[in-house]
C-alpha cells in the first residue's frame, strides 16, 4: 500500500508549478485534479511524472502517477501560498526564472537542431567512419590445461607429443573450471590475459601447444592455439546508442561554434576566463569531448 509521507518529501527536479487560471476542460489535455481553483492537468501530471527523482524512477506506472501527483499538489499549494506573498517579485526568484528559462530554451533548441535531427542513416555512416579507421587487432581462439606442479605440465606435454586429443586431456587433467568443455577459452586480444600466459599464447603458430610449461600465480599451463584471426568490430546494434551520442556531440558543438561566431564573450573575472579557455581548447587528435547532454 502506498503512503503518502514517502512521497511527500520528494522534489521534482524540474517540475515548476504556475498558477493557472480556471478555463473549460481540453479534451486532448484533461484536468487530472484540483488545487482550489487551480487545475492540475495530463500534461502537468506527465512533466511530473518525467521528472520525478531517480529513486521513484523503478516504481510500477500507476505507483510512478501517484507519487508525481502528490509532488504536484504539494507543488501548487505552496506555490500559491508563495505567490500571495509576492515572493515571484523577489529579485532572487527573477534571477532564478530567468535562469531556468534559458536553460529550458538551450534543451528546446538542442533537442530541435540536434536531436530531432539525427537519422538513423547518419549514426550508420558514423559507425562505418569509425569502423574503418579501428586498428587491426589479432586475437586467437586457445584451449588450456591448468595443474599445479611443472612435473604435471611436463607430463601432459609428453602425452600431446604421443598423440593425445587436446580437449580430452584437458577433462581429464586440468584444475580449471573449464575443463568440461575441454580448456577452450574461445577468442581473446591482448590485455585478457595475465601477461606470462598471454606473451606464451601470441607466441604459438596456429594449430600448435607450448612445449614448456608456462608458470602464472594459478599453477603451470599447456596452451594450445586453435586459431588466429582480426578481431571483428562491436556489431552495429551493440554499439549504435554510444555512435549516436558522438553525432550528436559533434552536431551540438557545430551548433556553439556558429552561435560563438555571432557573439563576443567577456569574462572579466581573469582565473574564470582562463578556466573557460582551457575547457573550451579544441581537442587534440585522438582525444575525445564530451558528448552533450540536456540540462
Amino acid at each position: 500500500m502506498l503512503n503518502y509521507n514517502k512521497f511527500a518529501v520528494v522534489a521534482l527536479a524540474a517540475f515548476v508549478a504556475f498558477q493557472a487560471p480556471v478555463r473549460a476542460q481540453d479534451k486532448a489535455d484533461p484536468v487530472v485534479a484540483k488545487v482550489g481553483d487551480v487545475d492540475i492537468l495530463q500534461s502537468e501530471l506527465d512533466l511530473a511524472v518525467a521528472n520525478l527523482d531517480p529513486q521513484l524512477g523503478q516504481l510500477p506506472d500507476d505507483q510512478k502517477k501517484v507519487a508525481a501527483l502528490s509532488a504536484a499538489i504539494d507543488v501548487k499549494l505552496l506555490a500559491k501560498d508563495a505567490a500571495a506573498e509576492k515572493l515571484d517579485q523577489e529579485p532572487e526568484f527573477k534571477k532564478r526564472m530567468q535562469y531556468l528559462a534559458d536553460r529550458e530554451l538551450h534543451n528546446a533548441y538542442f533537442k530541435k537542431y540536434v536531436v530531432d535531427t539525427i537519422t538513423d542513416a547518419d549514426v550508420k555512416a558514423r559507425y562505418d567512419k569509425e569502423v574503418a579507421a579501428l586498428p587491426k587487432q589479432e586475437e586467437v581462439r586457445a584451449r588450456h590445461i591448468l595443474v599445479k606442479t611443472e612435473a604435471e605440465a611436463q607430463d601432459v606435454i609428453k602425452q600431446l607429443d604421443a598423440g593425445k586429443n587436446f580437449a580430452d586431456l584437458a577433462k581429464e587433467k586440468s584444475t580449471d573450471p573449464n575443463k568440461a568443455d575441454g580448456g577452450d577459452l574461445g577468442y581473446f586480444t591482448k590485455g585478457r590475459m595475465v601477461k606470462e600466459f598471454e606473451d606464451a599464447a601470441f607466441a604459438l603458430e596456429k594449430g600448435t601447444y607450448t612445449k614448456t610449461p608456462i608458470k602464472t600465480d594459478f599453477g603451470y599451463h599447456v596452451i594450445l592455439v586453435e586459431d588466429k584471426r582480426d578481431s571483428a568490430p562491436p556489431p552495429y546494434d551493440q554499439v549504435k546508442d554510444q555512435v549516436r551520442q558522438l553525432v550528436m556531440r559533434d552536431k551540438y558543438l557545430a551548433l556553439l561554434a556558429t552561435a560563438k561566431e555571432k557573439s563576443k564573450i567577456d569574462i572579466t573575472d581573469e582565473a574564470l576566463r582562463k578556466g573557460y579557455e582551457d575547457a573550451n581548447k579544441k581537442p587534440q587528435p585522438g582525444e575525445e569531448p564530451a558528448a552533450p547532454a540536456q540540462q
